[in-house]
Formats: structure tokens, C-alpha cells, sequence
């Protein structure tokens, strides 16, 4: 069996406020400041691209300083604090992903580099909160004291602007169990931008502690964000929650699938590829009103034939017995080290929950994506693609009686011999 197995990692594209562009790889730069005459010499693509190519630079080192001076740099040097996070840090970060696929990075590296993402992030949103509400992008003079180059002066106001007339109010979260909130966080800090007043919860928020905040709020919109398909039933739960408080929910990220599929079978009132889409759909008033009165099991009445809900309620023993066929199939396995054993449990149990969604949306092609993106992971690390099989005939045999767990497990056993 193969060694640990780590899907869905930030940086996947895709997400509600993720990365629709990877950035161009890297070149050799430092991270000090440009002069406006160098920024009127370029377009906007070229200025983003140049301060790509920095942060990555700084990202890969692990320098958040170098990181966070380049963002304020490019704001420095005009552009617009919306492309800094779409056009610079996005692309960065959705690099980090590749990065990491690839096995060029390890997963504390990953995990830094998102880290200084989210820093440089935070740095975006101070520095723009404190400029002057009617003075447009500050001029780097005033940033700075004069004749002391790179010396911070004091802010000529502390007084965060109000949002204009017309904006509303906007709670963007991550779907329970979804830690990957880089997404959300570059899709709050774009809103806010436009005007919208945001309440930012985070990763990873329960249904319940959602609902509540609706109660004690004015929210109109609700965006959620998922990166990790595995986390859509939870996701269809908490969207039929909302809509049951009068409030309707806009999704995305990679979780809800290519062109948003699971965001219309799950009954989401609108999807966004991206967070600029998602900020144009909210300032156009395009949300319908949600629906009322449904439960999740009319948007799913396959739902019916319980196989969804067997295999997710015995997840814990389908592992284990897996576990054990594979023992018996191949004793070779008996001699893993403590360490293997837990990456091969881990690589099951990740295995039977992508077929455990794939049933609850009836989408066969949700678990072949899954096993073909393993395969490709695998590979980089130098483990045959081919580990992934015995797994499948394991968990075919456990389940013979459900029908449609055995089409999809076959269904995936062939794309991964014709890929």
C-alpha cells in the first residue's frame, strides 16, 4: 500500500476567493521596493506578474517579512489592492499547491508558505483599512517618512472608512471540517474592498455556530467555502440550514466541483469559479431568494437506497477490514513499520470516504477524479500507481451488496488501468 496520501491541499484552483491562475515560475529577484516611473512603464498584467515572481521568491524562502514588503509594494506602486490578492498572492498560493503535488515542497514547507500567505494577506487589509476613505491609492510619499526611505510614518487616519450606500452585509465561512481558509480569507478581504461589510468566521465552522451568528445578525448573503469534496454532505446540510433562516448561500471552491456541478445539485442559490465572479454576482444583486421548506433528501433521492448512508456510518470498520484483507492478500504488509501501518490506515480511510461521497452525489467520476489525482500524487514520490488496485478489489468485496458502490469502485479500478 502506498505511503501517506495528503488530497485536497491548499492551493488547489478553483476555490470561492482561490486561484484561477498559476503564477509563472519563479525568477530570481529581490523583494525592495519599485519606484512609480518603473510602474508606469509596465501594464497591469506585467506589474502583477513581477511581484508574483517576488513573493513566490520570499514564500519559498520562508521570508514573511520579504513577503509582506513585496504585497505593500505593489500597493505602493499602484495596483489595485483587489489584483494584489487576485493576480499576485492567489497565483502564489495556488503555486504552493502544485509545488507540493509535485513533491518539490514537503508539507511543513506547504504549510509556511500558506502561513506567509495569509500574513501577507492581513498586511493587504490593515494597510487598506487605514488609508484615508477619499484618497484613492496612497502615494508611497505618504507612507513613508520623507527622506527616510522604508521608515514607516504615521497614518494620516485611523478611522476605517464606512461602506458606501447600497453595500450590505456578508458572512463568508469554511464549511465544518474545512481547514483550508486561505480561500474565504482572500474572498473577505476583495468584498470588503468593494464596499461590503464582512463577517469573517474562519475554517472550519459548525452548522450550528452558523445559524447563530444569522440570528444575531443582518446578514443578507451567506458564501461558504469548501476546498475538499468529502466535506459536501456537511456542506448540503449547512446550505439548507441557512436558507431556512431566509438568508440565501452563495458557494465555491474546488469541493463543489468543474462549472459548480455539486453547488446545483446541493441547491445552492448561486456558485462563483473564483472571487472576483463572486464579488461581481453580489454587487450585481443576482442571488434569487432561497428555497424554503426542503430537505436535503429532495435534492438527492437516491439518497434513498441508504448505500450513502451504510458506508459512511461503518466507515471506521470498511477501514478495518480493508486493512486486514490487504494483510492477507499481501503478507509482505505484516512487516510495515508503525509508521507505514498508520499512512496505509489513513490512505484507506481517505479512499472510503471519497466513495462515500461520490454516493451521496451519485457521481461515479467524483471518486475516479480522486483515485487519478492519487495516482499522480503517488508517482511524484515515486510509488507505483498500481499500489491503489488491491485497495479496490478489497473494498469490492465488502461491499458485493451494494450496487452502486460496486459500479463506482469498478468504474475507478478501470480509469486507473486506461489513464
Amino acid at each position: 500500500m502506498s505511503p501517506h496520501i495528503a488530497p485536497g491541499r491548499t492551493g488547489e484552483p478553483g476555490h470561492v476567493g482561490g486561484p484561477r491562475r498559476t503564477g509563472e515560475p519563479g525568477r530570481a529577484g529581490g523583494t525592495g521596493r519599485t519606484g512609480a516611473s518603473d510602474h508606469a512603464a509596465r501594464t497591469r498584467p506585467q506589474a502583477a506578474a513581477v511581484y508574483v515572481d517576488r513573493l513566490w521568491d520570499a514564500v519559498a524562502a520562508g521570508d514573511e517579512y520579504a513577503a509582506t514588503d513585496t504585497v505593500l509594494s505593489a500597493l505602493d506602486d499602484g495596483l489595485p489592492g483587489e489584483d494584489v490578492l487576485l493576480e499576485v498572492i492567489a497565483p502564489v498560493q495556488a503555486k504552493v499547491g502544485a509545488e507540493w503535488a509535485a513533491n518539490r515542497i514537503n508539507v511543513a514547507q506547504e504549510h509556511t508558505a500558506t502561513a506567509i500567505n495569509d500574513r501577507a494577506v492581513a498586511a493587504l487589509a490593515q494597510y487598506t483599512a487605514l488609508r484615508r476613505p477619499a484618497a484613492g491609492q496612497q502615494e508611497a510619499a505618504a507612507r513613508y517618512a520623507p527622506g527616510r526611505a522604508g521608515t514607516l510614518a504615521a497614518p494620516a487616519t485611523r478611522a476605517r472608512p464606512e461602506p458606501p450606500a447600497g453595500k450590505g452585509r456578508i458572512t463568508v465561512a469554511c464549511v465544518d471540517g474545512e481547514w483550508h481558509a486561505l480561500p474565504a480569507r482572500i474572498l473577505a478581504e476583495v468584498l470588503k474592498l468593494r464596499g461590503w461589510q464582512v463577517d469573517y468566521l474562519g475554517a472550519q465552522v459548525p452548522a450550528p455556530h452558523l445559524i447563530s451568528h444569522l440570528h444575531r445578525s443582518a446578514t443578507q448573503v451567506v458564501a461558504l467555502s469548501s476546498s475538499i469534496a468529502t466535506r459536501l454532505p456537511t456542506a448540503h446540510a449547512t446550505i439548507t440550514a441557512c436558507q431556512a433562516t431566509g438568508v440565501p448561500v452563495l458557494v465555491g471552491g474546488a469541493a463543489f466541483g468543474p462549472e459548480g456541478r455539486y453547488a446545483r445539485l446541493l441547491g445552492a442559490d448561486a456558485w462563483a469559479p473564483d472571487a472576483r465572479a463572486a464579488a461581481d454576482l453580489l454587487d450585481a444583486d443576482r442571488l434569487p431568494d432561497p428555497q424554503h421548506g426542503h430537505q436535503p433528501l429532495d435534492d438527492l433521492p437516491h439518497l434513498a437506497d441508504q448505500e450513502y448512508t451504510m458506508v459512511a456510518r461503518t466507515h471506521a470498520e470498511l477501514v478495518k477490514a480493508a486493512f486486514t484483507g490487504l494483510e492477507e492478500r499481501y503478507p509482505a504488509m505484516r512487516t510495515y513499520t508503525d509508521r507505514q501501518r498508520e499512512h496505509t490506515a489513513e490512505d484507506l480511510a481517505q479512499i472510503v470516504s471519497f466513495l462515500a461521497t461520490a454516493l451521496y452525489t451519485d457521481d461515479p467520476e467524483l471518486f475516479t477524479g480522486f483515485l487519478l489525482w492519487t495516482a499522480g500524487i503517488l508517482e511524484a514520490r515515486g510509488v507505483p500507481a498500481d499500489s491503489l488496485r488491491p485497495a479496490l478489489d478489497v473494498l469490492g468485496e465488502e461491499l458485493r451488496d451494494f450496487t452502486r458502490a460496486t459500479r463506482f469502485l469498478a468504474l475507478a479500478a478501470e480509469g486507473l488501468t486506461t489513464r
